[in-house]
């Protein structure tokens, strides 16, 4: 079944003046226009495209590669508004409407929207949606805390971010899990911290535990080899010091540093850190 929003892989059929028509195993066609024909492509070959209706509300197939599929969140320019809502660049020739009853606030040109992409069940047609909350799943299925997750940050609060969680389930990323710049519309990898009992989900941008310690000693040793063997940083060193230096917490840094001295791969001086030779 040819599937609108998603990308699908797909017979060619048959040459035209107009392009190339592509089937699937039920019987269904579609065109593929001859500007987006890739070369040495032939009669029987297969070809991954993404479906999407064009201008004069076709479906149409194309190889380019949109910044957002069906039931996925991304964060998109803002390129036009008129009476019917807002138009988002996403990377195809017709751009992405989100109808003004699916904007929180009015949206203008130039902004960076995150939103949902859906499929109109009046028009059949794709659209966007910036309320978000109503697309994301309420139970965190098959999450476990300590688990990589990818992080899209969404929007801004007294407590940090809301952040989508694997394009999938709401998140909260909390300002003191900070210790590098973020902003809305931000990929970034991350872990989950605590799922509470009311399945609300706590992430954070470091790895927990023994891991999360190991990681932090190798960007210090990373930084001391790039910086000549030398650091000047200290116990005594301020977190705005750590922070600007090296992207993590006083208390992360001490961590990190407690585990290379143990390891006998660094010497503490009274003014900073001394990469020791190797034996």
């Amino acid at each position: 079944m040819i599937e609108i929003g998603k990308r699908n892989r797909l017979i060619v059929l048959r040459n035209t003046s107009v392009g190339l028509y592509l089937g699937d195993e039920e019987g269904q066609d579609i065109l593929l226009p001859i500007k987006y024909i890739p070369e040495g492509i032939d009669i029987n070959d297969e070809i991954d495209v993404f479906v999407y209706r064009d201008s004069e509300d076709r479906l149409i197939a194309t190889t380019l590669e949109p910044r957002i599929q069906l039931n996925g969140f991304a964060s998109l320019r803002v390129k036009d508004v008129n009476d019917f809502g807002a138009f988002l660049d996403w990377g195809l020739e017709k751009d992405l409407m989100v109808p003004y009853r699916e904007q929180m606030n009015r949206m203008r040109v130039g902004q960076y929207q995150i939103v949902y992409l859906y499929v109109d069940e009046t028009t059949g047609r794709l659209a966007a949606s910036n309320k978000l909350d109503r697309f994301l799943d309420p139970e965190p299925v098959g999450l476990t805390e300590g688990d990589q997750v990818d992080l899209l940050i969404w929007t801004e609060t007294d407590l940090g971010y809301n952040v989508v969680i694997n394009q999938k389930y709401k998140g909260l990323l909390y300002k003191n899990q900070i210790f590098s710049v973020v902003e809305p519309g931000d990929e970034v990898t991350g872990y989950i911290k605590l799922i509470r009992e009311d399945n609300k989900i706590d992430v954070t941008l470091q790895k927990q535990g023994v891991a999360h310690i190991e990681d932090n000693a190798q960007i210090v040793l990373d930084r001391l080899k790039k910086n000549k063997g030398f650091l000047p940083l200290t116990d005594a060193s301020s977190p705005e010091e750590i922070m600007d230096e090296l992207q993590m917490s006083k208390k992360t840094f001490k961590k990190a540093v407690g585990t290379l001295y143990k390891q006998r791969l660094i010497k503490l001086e009274d003014n900073g850190i001394t990469l020791l030779p190797l034996n």
